[in-house]
């Protein structure tokens, strides 16, 4: 029996990443990263890999697409497989699913957000393994997030958009916030973006004791509060490149027993880090691919 191959793309807002992958075993036979740069000649890259990859003998039979957002992820809305009101400079309005059914016709193509990827990567084979409510945030140069809730991912109007909830202020931050809608958002407020800036030094740069680690353990505390209240999951998993800096989930854990107070009887491993690591996403692409054929 010959093999079948699946295709995957983690398209991010800083680079793509495209792999193929086997179907039975799940193992990535070629993978390719590279930088995001405009619409036409990214996703031109990204096809050209697939067509690559079939000349090669690697002809996929279906393709999952986990994107930056915010994404049109409703099939029944108008704006499906479009990127939408993107701080990412000229993909506003790209039709990035259109553009990949030009390109592979007949292909089945599944079309999702690149951090509900990332979650349905950490429940497949990650930190979520064998739970059936969970959500996965990512702490990068913006903040995302998707929820699985009773084995589903949730969707309504649009997706979540965890790194736009308000979060309270703690005092005496003065800090204008680096989100051009809303400021005060998490995103605003503690993504890696609003670090370099608040600081003047990127989160990789920073040392281990600076007081920087302290407020952002507070308002990722506050916000896994907040998902707390509202989705009642069973684990919080907190990845993306902030995540990396080593003390930071031992200052959310505790920030998070101090705000909570007894309120939530959590399991000690409420809160952690992917088990995937970077290759998360990916998984996960591969996975929404699977569920297509």
């Amino acid at each position: 029996m010959m093999p079948s191959y699946l295709g995957g793309i983690e398209a991010g807002g800083t680079k793509f990443v495209c792999a193929v992958s086997e179907r039975e075993s799940g193992e990535i036979i070629l993978e390719e990263r590279f930088p995001t740069t405009d619409p036409i000649s990214t996703l031109a890259k990204a096809a050209g890999f697939f067509k690559d990859a079939s000349s090669q003998g690697y002809i996929i039979e279906a393709l999952g697409i986990g994107t930056f957002g915010p994404a049109g992820v409703n099939i029944s809305q108008s704006n499906y497989g479009k990127i939408l009101a993107t701080p990412k400079q000229g993909w506003e309005g790209a039709d990035f699913l259109g553009t990949f059914r030009k390109s592979f016709i007949d292909l089945p193509i599944a079309f999702d957000t690149d951090v509900n990827a990332a979650a349905i990567g950490e429940g497949s084979n990650g930190a979520a393994k064998g739970l059936d409510s969970y959500v996965y945030i990512t702490i990068g140069t913006g903040i995302g997030g998707g929820a699985v809730i009773n084995g589903q991912l949730i969707k309504g109007l649009l997706h979540p958009e965890i790194g736009h909830i308000s979060v309270r202020r703690e005092g005496g931050d003065e800090f204008a916030g680096v989100c051009p809608f809303h400021k005060d958002c998490i995103e605003g407020l503690a993504s890696g973006t609003a670090i370099n800036e608040r600081w003047g030094i990127s989160a990789e740069e920073l040392r281990e004791d600076h007081p920087a680690w302290k407020l952002e353990a507070k308002y990722l505390a506050s916000l896994c509060q907040t998902l707390t209240a509202t989705f009642s999951p069973e684990r919080i998993i907190l990845g993306g490149g902030v995540m990396q800096q080593e003390p930071l989930l031992e200052m959310i854990q505790q920030e998070f027993k101090t705000l909570t107070n007894g309120y939530w009887q959590t399991p000690k491993n409420y809160l952690v880090t992917p088990e995937l690591g970077n290759q998360a996403g990916i998984t996960g692409c591969l996975k929404l691919a699977a569920s297509l054929s």
